[in-house]
């Protein structure tokens, strides 16, 4: 699911289920993360460093412990850049060489309403008004927690670039439903974040926005953003 979303350059692995955990065996260093750990969240933990590893050994990488720095963001191994997501019964992870890419986020949910109060505390009015025309013309998708999951995949690509906090009222999320997929079991489109802070300097172009992919199915919503080297792609400066 997230492969479909990401360019060819990019390597994702991704487990369904509730068994991703079996046959990971995590590092000391990741251990000694996990000693006050609840069982639901070892198997996480474990099940997305899986992913990460079997992702590393596809772009021929020797695996290697993946321990958070700053903020939580996953440390990659020297020349790689990547991105982490999971959520109950599923765990994905997506890398691409640093050369090729400036930066990745992705993220996945359960495709259902986001808890009372949550919507209002991370979408802005334009955001608001553009979901309410989305949702009546594909109403089966809860835009609401797609909005949310964009504004976690901005983040990440954010992060790595900035090491800076993005808070949600910092980038406005326009999105965009593929043509004719409005009937279809797994509906995909696009989407662009315009950033209302001061972008990052990529290739000695500062940026206003970053763009991704979007899609629903098998009973989650998934977004991908990707930030390319230089200026004239997706999230290029405006």
């Amino acid at each position: 699911m997230i492969e479909e979303l990401l360019p060819e350059s990019v390597v994702a692995v991704e487990i369904y289920g509730d068994d991703g955990a079996e046959g990971t065996t995590l590092y000391p260093e990741e251990q000694a993360l996990l000693t006050r750990a609840v069982e639901k969240r070892r198997r996480e933990f474990t099940a997305v460093r899986g992913c990460a590893r079997r992702a590393m050994e596809k772009l021929g990488v020797a695996p290697a412990p993946i321990l958070p720095g700053e903020r939580g963001a996953p440390q990659w191994p020297a020349g790689l850049i990547g991105s982490m997501t999971h959520c109950e019964g599923y765990s994905a992870a997506a890398l691409a060489r640093a050369t090729d890419l400036a930066s990745l986020g992705i993220d996945a949910e359960p495709h259902l309403a986001l808890p009372e109060g949550v919507f209002d505390a991370v979408a802005l009015p334009t955001e608001v008004d553009r979901l309410a025309g989305l949702g009546a013309r594909v109403p089966a998708v809860h835009w609401d927690r797609l909005l949310f999951s964009a504004k976690e995949s901005v983040y990440k690509a954010w992060f790595p670039l900035t090491g800076k906090w993005l808070d949600f009222s910092e980038a406005d999320i326009d999105l965009f439903l593929d043509p004719g997929s409005g009937g279809d079991p797994a509906l995909s489109g696009r989407l662009r974040a315009e950033l209302l802070v001061p972008g990052p300097l990529v290739g000695g172009d500062r940026l206003g926005y970053f763009d991704g992919r979007w899609t629903v199915q098998r009973g989650l919503a998934a977004t991908v953003v990707t930030v390319p080297h230089g200026s004239g792609g997706s999230g290029g400066s405006r």
